[in-house]
C-alpha cells in the first residue's frame, strides 16, 4: 500500500515505503494451523456439544488475538521516508503515527541477524535528537538497500541539494 499522495506537502515526494517483512506473519500462521489440527482432533476425539462449543469459542479467541490481530497490525502499519520526513503510521480504525524531520535525525543503521539474512530483511535503526533517542524499525525488507537510499536522502539534505523531481 504506497503512502498517500494527499498526506504530502507541496513539493514533497516519497523516497522509500515499506512494512515488516511478511516474516512476520509466520508465527500467526503456524497459531492457525494448531487451530485448526487441536479442533480437528477434538472433534474426532468427543461427541460432546459442550466441548464443542467451548473448543469453537476457545478457538475463536485465539485465531482473532494470535492470527487476525497480528495480521491487521501488519497490513495497516507502513514506514515511510519522504525527501523531508519519516512517517511512521499504524492502525486501522484508531490511526496512530510518529513523525521525524529528515534534519533532526542523525543517524541511519542497520542490523542483520542469521534469520534476517535468510529472509532478506533487518532492523533498520534511526537515530534522532529527540528525548526517546532512536526508533528501530524490526524486519525491514531488503534493509541494505533502504539503509542506502535514507543516507543518500540524509546526504542530499545536509549538502543543501533540495531536488524535487524524485530523483
Amino acid at each position: 500500500m504506497p503512502f498517500p499522495t494527499k498526506l504530502l506537502n507541496e513539493g514533497e515526494h516519497v523516497v522509500v515505503s515499506t512494512r515488516t517483512h511478511a516474516k512476520a506473519l509466520v508465527g500467526p500462521a503456524l497459531v492457525l494451523v494448531l487451530v485448526v489440527a487441536a479442533v480437528l482432533v477434538l472433534s474426532t476425539v468427543t461427541d460432546s456439544t459442550v466441548v464443542g462449543f467451548v473448543a469453537g469459542a476457545v478457538a475463536v479467541l485465539v485465531v482473532v488475538w494470535f492470527v487476525v490481530r497480528p495480521l491487521v497490525v501488519w497490513s495497516t502499519t507502513t514506514y515511510t521516508f519522504t525527501n523531508r520526513r519519516f512517517i511512521k503510521r499504524s492502525g486501522l480504525v484508531a490511526k496512530e503515527g510518529r513523525t521525524i524531520p529528515l534534519n533532526r535525525i542523525s543517524g541511519v543503521d542497520f542490523e542483520i541477524g542469521v534469520i534476517d539474512r535468510l529472509f532478506g530483511c533487518g532492523t533498520l535503526v534511526v537515530s534522532d535528537a529527540s528525548t526517546e533517542g532512536r526508533v528501530e524499525l524490526h524486519d525491514i525488507p531488503d534493509v541494505e538497500r533502504v539503509q542506502l537510499q535514507v543516507s543518500d536522502e540524509l546526504h542530499r539534505l545536509s549538502s543543501g541539494d533540495h531536488r524535487d523531481d524524485g530523483a
